[in-house]
C-alpha cells in the first residue's frame, strides 16, 4: 500500500524534507529532529513557509513511524530519522527527486520541477520529468495528478496526492504526438530537418 491514509501538512513537510536532504546533503542524512525542524522551516525552496516547533515535528515523526514511513537510527549522540519510502512508493532516482520537490513546494509545472531538481537528479528534458510524473500517477494508488490549467496560468501544473485529492479540476495527461509514438529526440531532429528543407525550397522558388 502506497498510502495508508491522507497525511497532514506537517507530515507532508517532514517527508519532503527527508527526501530532499537525502539527495542534496547525503553526508548529513539521516536527520536529527533539530536538523529536521530547520529543514521544515526554511525560508527558501518552501511553499508555504512554515514555523514548526520541535513538538510539531516529533509528533509527525511518531505518527509516520506508526505507518512505517520513517524509521529511527540511533547515533552516538542523538537519534536520527530516515524515510522508508523507496520501497513503499516504488521510487527510483527520477521519481524520488520529483516527489521531494512536490512535497516541499506544492503544485508546479514540469519545467519548474526540472529546474528545482538539478541537485537531485539531472533530467535531460522536460519530457523526462513528465515521464516520471506519469509513472507516479499510474496504477490504483497514484501519488501525482495532472491539474487542468487554471485561469491566468500559461501552463498546467502537477501536484502530489499524499494529502488527498486536490480541490481543483484535474486533467488527463497526454504526451506530445512525437513522444507518444516513441520517436523521441531522433524523430524530432528528422522532422525539423525536413521542415528546414521545405523552407529552403520555398525560398529558392521565391528567388527564381
Amino acid at each position: 500500500m502506497r498510502l495508508p491514509r491522507e497525511l497532514d501538512a506537517v507530515e507532508i513537510r517532514v517527508l519532503g524534507c527527508l527526501l530532499e536532504k537525502e539527495q542534496t546533503t547525503p553526508d548529513a542524512y539521516p536527520l536529527s529532529v533539530n536538523a529536521l525542524v530547520g529543514a521544515c522551516n526554511q525560508k527558501s525552496n518552501r511553499d508555504p513557509v512554515m514555523g514548526l516547533s520541535e513538538a510539531d515535528v516529533d509528533g509527525a515523526l511518531d505518527r509516520l513511524h506508526g505507518e512505517v514511513m520513517v524509521w529511527p537510527v540511533d547515533g552516538a549522540r542523538t537519534r536520527k530519522w530516515r524515510h522508508s519510502l523507496d520501497r513503499m512508493w516504488h521510487l527510483d532516482p527520477a521519481t524520488r527527486a520529483v516527489m521531494a520537490v512536490l512535497l516541499v513546494r506544492g503544485a508546479q509545472t514540469a519545467g519548474e520541477i526540472r529546474s528545482r531538481t538539478e541537485r537531485m537528479h539531472p533530467f535531460a528534458s522536460t519530457t523526462e520529468v513528465e515521464d516520471a510524473l506519469a509513472r507516479l500517477a499510474a496504477g490504483d494508488e497514484p501519488l501525482t495528478v495532472h491539474l487542468a490549467r487554471q485561469p491566468g496560468q500559461k501552463e498546467a501544473r502537477w501536484t502530489h496526492l499524499v494529502g488527498g485529492a486536490p480541490n481543483v479540476q484535474t486533467a488527463v495527461f497526454e504526451p506530445s504526438p512525437v513522444e507518444a509514438s516513441g520517436g523521441g529526440l531522433s524523430q524530432r531532429v528528422t522532422e525539423l530537418e525536413a521542415r528546414v528543407a521545405r523552407l529552403e525550397q520555398v525560398l529558392a522558388d521565391l528567388d527564381g
